[in-house]
């Protein structure tokens, strides 16, 4: 059984999927009443970062504008918890992987076309809605990304591409700057010119990233590939660039102009929003359908994908008791899916022993309850008649209480003394020959409604002292 790392409030942070800079990726499992359960992807920023302001602050931004874009391909946040020394961004889990890990996987391989326009149409509708996205009272939030690279394109094995880690996004509004003067966030391979030159950023940077990302998909290769820093500027402000379509055969010329319309130095001559380089992609390769994607991205990373999700069945099936200190600092307690689905709807054989002692319990509480109900109504009835010093009317159906409701004061026989029982008053005379009288002893035949009691046979209820 696979124990969390840590339980903050309604989440079981369990083993890292991934590692930045600045946080770590976690299995996470967010856990409700009644059994409701569900994984969820926890980005938790590193211990040392947590306590700065800086740190903290730009996660939180990263986690508002990221809720703020509602689109299939860009990863949907869920959930933002700061506590002292925390800060977590929840997210949904998407099982798939990076675009980064899977050029790994390919070791240098062509990419095929559909496979290549279907990543990067999906990445580029996702920036798109990015570059549009608004606030809450509709004015224009300018999101740029900054740092699109495979390292931030999800590929699920449902057949989409989805754009992740808004950590170093430029928008309007943002509460925490992300950028010092003279410090450039980012990958260096994937900026634009003028982001390396810290000019204006717009969404053309963006743009060009893509291009780049396109561009060695196409090739099967790096676009800049050098080691040294210093250098890998100077190739991408100035060096020259060859279209893809020199080192992939099957890239056709109008593809080829495509790429390197995309990675124009001249921010103006590109494609004027991602929406329109991703619609003149799909006119020029088809992209392949979603299901075609998803068994592309098993065939490449089926042994990483097989491990991670026995790594997640082994969580999901987790259903222990985990405690957790509430807001008082009490134990609460939050519930596995499977313990929680038992306490819903138990077997007959799967009551545990605790289950059993609770009914009990309940039991034992349900009769003392009745006692004392039977104990107070006798207690009411004997202070009734020392009260008024008439015993309680015998009854006319065996014992039980009578249905009917009691007789008129003007019906009733007047009141002889204490020791005179109350008496019914006589029914009407019948026809027939008068009815044998029965003793107290039988109960009276059914079809009779009232009986006269004899005085001997009736129940007195003595005066006290």
């Amino acid at each position: 059984m696979r124990a969390p790392v840590q339980v903050i409030g309604q989440y079981a942070i369990y083993d890292k999927i991934a590692s930045g800079g600045m946080a770590g990726v976690h299995f996470g499992r967010q856990m409700g009443a009644v059994g409701f359960a569900r994984t969820v992807a926890v980005k938790r920023l590193h211990p040392h970062l947590a306590e700065e302001p800086e740190f903290a602050g730009a996660m939180i931004d990263e986690a508002r504008l990221a809720a703020r874009i509602h689109h299939p391909n860009v990863v949907t946040t869920l959930d933002v918890v700061a506590t002292a020394g925390e800060v977590l961004v929840v997210m949904e889990y998407v099982r798939g992987e990076s675009l980064s890990g899977l050029l790994r996987r390919t070791a240098g391989r062509q990419v095929p076309l559909p496979i290549a326009s279907a990543i990067v149409v999906g990445a580029l509708y996702g920036l798109h809605a990015a570059h549009e996205a608004t606030n809450d009272r509709g004015a224009p939030l300018e999101i740029v990304h900054r740092d699109v690279s495979p390292q931030n394109i999800l590929v699920g094995v449902d057949g989409l591409a989805r754009i992740i880690d808004f950590g170093v996004a430029k928008a309007a509004g943002r509460l925490q700057e992300t950028t010092r003067e003279g410090i450039i966030k980012g990958k260096i391979a994937y900026m634009a010119p003028e982001q390396l030159a810290a000019d204006e950023v717009t969404r053309a940077v963006d743009v060009y990233a893509m291009g780049v990302v396109l561009w060695e998909l196409l090739a099967g290769r790096r676009l800049f590939d050098t080691g040294a820093q210093v250098q890998l500027v100077h190739q991408v402000l100035k060096g020259p660039v060859d279209g893809p379509g020199r080192h992939a055969p099957n890239v056709t010329p109008e593809l080829d102009a495509l790429v390197m319309r995309a990675l124009a130095r001249q921010s103006t001559a590109r494609f004027s929003t991602a929406k329109e380089m991703a619609d003149a992609i799909r006119r020029i390769v088809p992209p392949a359908f979603p299901d075609d994607v998803g068994r592309w991205v098993e065939e490449v990373a089926g042994e990483g994908l097989a491990r991670r999700l026995d790594q997640l069945a082994e969580i999901e099936s987790h259903s222990d008791v985990i405690q957790v200190p509430d807001r008082e600092g009490r134990e609460s307690r939050i519930i596995g899916s499977a313990a929680a689905a038992s306490l819903v709807a138990p077997e007959p054989s799967s009551v545990s022993v605790e289950t059993r002692t609770d009914a009990k319990v309940s039991r034992r509480v349900r009769h003392g309850l009745f006692g004392a109900i039977v104990v107070v109504a006798a207690l009411a009835t004997t202070g009734l008649v020392w009260r008024t010093g008439r015993p309680m009317p015998p009854s006319s159906n065996g014992g039980q209480t009578p249905s009917a409701a009691p007789p008129a004061p003007d019906e009733r026989a007047p009141d002889t003394g204490p020791s005179t029982p109350w008496l019914p008053a006589p029914a009407a005379t019948p026809t027939g020959p008068p009815a044998p009288t029965t003793s107290a002893s039988a109960p009276p035949p059914a079809t009779r409604r009232r009986v006269t009691p004899k005085p001997a046979a009736s129940i007195r209820f003595a005066q006290p002292d």
